[in-house]
Formats: C-alpha cells, structure tokens, sequence
C-alpha cells in the first residue's frame, strides 16, 4: 500500500512517525474518511468543513485546501491501482514534549490513507443486525464530538460485541448516559415509524456524520417528514424500518434488532423497507452524479 505523508507518496513500511507525536502521546489528532465516485470523492466540502473545525477546536495550525486534497487523492488512487477507493485524511497534532501543550500545535503532520472497496449495489445490499450494548457513549471532548483519533469507547463496545459472540458484522448501538439512543459504533442510526424519518438529536453527544446530515437534507428534499430528538430504546422497538449510515457503506439496512442479551426484539425480512430502499437508490444516483444537493 502506498500512502501520502505530509504530502509525499511513501510506502506502509516505511513511514513514520515520532514517537513524541502528540497524536501518539496523547491522542491529539482528527481524521475524514470518504469514499470516491468516478474517482471523485463525495461530499468533499463538509469534510473539509469539519476538519478544519476539529483543527481550530484543538490548537492544530493546519491549512485545508479542498483543491489540493482532490489532487492528492487522484494521485494516490493512481499509485495504488485503484479506480475508486476508501479514504481516510488524517492530521495529527505533531511533535511535542511528554505533558500537556503550552500553545497551539505548529507543525501537524498530514497522513492520507486509499484502500480497495468491496463491490456493492444499493438494489441488493445485506440488511445488519443492530445490537443494543451496555457499554455507554461517552461524552463527547468539548462542545461536540470530533472524529478524533481517540476511539477508545468505539473498541470498548467492538470487545463487548466479540465476548459474547455477536454475529459477524453486527452493528452495536450506544445509548447515551441518560438512556437516550445515541448511535452506533461507526453509524448514525435512523428509524421509520407511521411515515415520519427519526434520527437521535446531537443532544445526545453523538458525532454528526456527513452521511446523516445528507440523508436529512434528502428526506426534506423529498418531502419525507423527519425529526431530531432524544429517543429511548422503546423507539426503535416500535419503528417500522431501521438503517444506519456513515461515509464509506452509505445507507445500509437493518434485518434484526436486537436487545444487550442477544435476544431478537424484531426482524425485517425481505431486505430494505421502501422508505430505506428509496432513500439508498437516491444517495447512490447523487454520489455518482456527485451532486450535493
């Protein structure tokens, strides 16, 4: 694999990073992950948006230039033989003294990640099993939550999914502290009940994802009432169809829900529910359009 290192192609073996980098030290680095649609990445604006937001939270002088980045990963799609790809953009704080920083991070490094994507159509994409987990959200860094480098509650709950033998692929869902359905744990969590669209508010603490702010620009655009709000478990108990979403598997299904014993609470067979169907089929056409809407 062929990677971008403060804008220079380089080799997985042989990039590196000190190990006084505070991203290492300290967990001190924010990270995009997008995919690209005839080579063009999508939705390219909102991520640079919340970087560069992340960036001015946390004291990283680090200047985003959505041109250049479109460069960057044109080329390193090109080094990788690939047409399209899963990308992840990360910038990390930089070198710095054991202890917390005196100022403002000047010197971040830049790190830039393609890799293959699976082949996949909306038409006949698998529904996931969603698992409630008793693991909590923490709460969120500061005001809102970053995509940060600092994923430790996200492992957490993958560890409690593997201890008791979660089914491959299962999705875990977090509540928050005070019991309101929050997200998943790579996932932003939507649900259909009597013809309204509910996603949990970012209330919650919740990382407000590029893919869930397009899928409520969508529904508004078609006319699909929806809703953000502080929901409890029961909500999904009585919804009508359930998906989640994020970035690289866009709208994806939910077959089975399940409660934190494992138990089947309820199921969908036959795949996506119309709403969710429909709601996939437009996504897909305007990524590949890469119209934004």
């Amino acid at each position: 694999m062929k990677i971008l290192l403060d804008g220079q192609m380089t080799s997985r073996d042989e990039a590196v990073i000190s190990a006084f980098d505070h991203g290492f030290l300290y967990g001190i680095g924010l990270f995009e992950t997008f995919r690209t649609y005839g080579g063009r990445p999508w939705l390219l604006e909102e991520h640079v948006e919340r970087l560069a937001k992340g960036c001015d939270m946390l004291g990283i002088r680090y200047e985003l230039d959505a041109g250049r980045m479109k460069r960057c990963i044109a080329d390193l799609l090109t080094a990788n033989g690939l047409s399209d790809g899963y990308i992840r953009w990360s910038v990390s704080a930089g070198e710095g003294e054991i202890g917390l920083p005196p100022g403002d991070y000047e010197r971040p490094h830049e790190i830039v990640y393609a890799k293959a994507l699976p082949w996949d159509e909306p038409n006949t994409r698998a529904g996931k099993t969603l698992r409630l987990l008793k693991v909590r959200r923490s709460t969120p860094e500061g005001a809102f939550r970053l995509k940060s480098f600092h994923y430790m509650n996200n492992i957490v709950a993958k560890r409690e999914l593997r201890a008791v033998g979660a089914a491959p692929g299962t999705e875990g869902l977090f509540l928050d502290g005070a019991g309101y359905v929050a997200e998943g744990m790579v996932s932003n969590v939507f649900w259909l009940h009597e013809g309204k669209l509910y996603t949990p508010s970012s209330d919650t603490g919740l990382l407000e994802g590029i893919t869930r702010d397009y899928v409520l620009r969508l529904a508004r655009t078609e006319g699909i009432p929806a809703e953000e709000g502080l929901y409890g478990w029961a909500a999904l108990r009585e919804a009508d169809e359930i998906f989640v979403t994020n970035s690289i598997q866009e709208i994806v299904p939910i077959a089975r829900l399940e409660d934190d014993q494992g138990q089947t609470v309820k199921s969908w067979d036959g795949g996506a529910g119309t709403l969710t169907l429909r709601l996939m089929r437009l996504y897909r056409d305007a990524a590949e359009r890469n119209d934004n809407g």
